[in-house]
């Protein structure tokens, strides 16, 4: 049996890769590279196709006998989901339902989806569990709340069991250097720092010094990447175990501000890092953490790499490494 990592070229995806390699599965990466990069996969089989094109995702799926995927393929940019929502609802509703057509054509009964916190919107109560009201506020977010209620559909029809994952901050790199993010345009913090202090993106911007927090920057949960790998990992055994379909937040449930990130990769990196205060952002809230709780319950999951100097130290190297 293959497990299907689609869009796993990409930053979340390929680390995911990585942990199923090193779990025993038979992974087959499907990405059209659009904004993934091949040689983070490492050895992996590969194949470049488009989520768009039925056809080809049709002699994907005859081609080996897949029996279950990961489902990373999406844009994720939340301002330009607002500026262009034609691209995000092509390129993330479409290319869902194509990718999941193909399954139930195929007879692969289950799926790991890639999801987000932006499903939430302006959060009611922190830290914010998956019985939260879901209200997103821009096209991305709406996107994937919408390919999370096809699932539902779909699992009811025809039983196609899901998992679907919400994160919250994704940051780090691997502890082997071998695979980090490489966003272009950068729009995460983490990275956007240190691609700073290497000289190589200009004096960082902080967008708003005024929120109702300790010292006026927006505090946000930070998961380390590989964390997230192996919740994948974790979630995708206990559905080939028979599992039920649910939806789980992962986070931390610990919150760090812009500020506290900026002094920890001073600290990491020795160099200064010297920022300017900007307005905020539409629809930016103060605080923004996860609940663990039901993905420890439920998947026995437990955020191990995700101390904020982790998460920076890989991080660090990873862009040094890159440069």
């Amino acid at each position: 049996m293959t497990v299907l990592v689609a869009g796993g070229a990409g930053y979340i995806g390929s680390h995911t890769v990585q942990e199923l390699v090193r779990e025993g599965f038979d992974v087959l990466v499907l990405d059209n590279l659009s904004s993934g990069r091949k040689e983070l996969i490492g050895g992996a089989p590969f194949v470049k196709a488009d989520l768009l094109d039925r056809e080809a995702l049709r002699r994907v799926f005859r081609g080996r006998r897949i029996g279950a995927v990961l489902h990373f393929a999406s844009l994720i940019q939340v301002g330009e989901s607002v500026a262009d929502p034609r691209k995000y609802y092509t390129h993330n509703l479409t290319t869902s339902l194509n990718l999941f057509n193909a399954m139930l054509e195929a007879g692969t009964p289950a799926l790991i989806f890639s999801s987000t916190a932006a499903v939430y919107g302006e959060p009611e109560e922190i830290p914010i569990p998956e019985t939260h009201p879901a209200r997103p506020a821009n096209p991305y977010g709406r996107a994937k709340l919408m390919v999370e209620a096809i699932l539902r559909d779909y699992e009811r029809a025809h039983g196609l069991r899901s998992v679907v994952l919400r994160y919250f901050n994704a940051a780090g790199a691997a502890g082997d250097g071998t695979a980090g993010e490489c966003h272009d345009p950068e729009t995460h913090l983490v990275p956007n720092i240190l691609l700073s202090a290497l000289g190589r993106k200009p004096r960082l911007r902080v967008f708003g010094g005024d929120f109702p927090t300790p010292d006026g920057t927006a505090v946000r949960d930070y998961i380390h990447v590989t964390d997230l790998a192996a919740a994948h990992v974790l979630a995708l055994k206990s559905l080939l175990a028979g599992g039920a379909g649910d939806v789980i937040n992962l986070g931390t449930e610990e919150g760090r501000s812009v500020l506290e990130v900026i002094r920890t990769a001073e600290r990491v990196t020795g160099r200064p890092i010297p920022y300017d205060l900007a307005p905020r952002r539409p629809g930016d809230v103060a605080v923004l953490l996860a609940s663990k709780a039901k993905a420890e319950k439920a998947l026995g999951w437990k955020p191990r790499r995700s101390s904020l100097e982790t998460i920076v130290e890989t991080a660090w190297n990873w862009h040094r490494k890159s440069a």
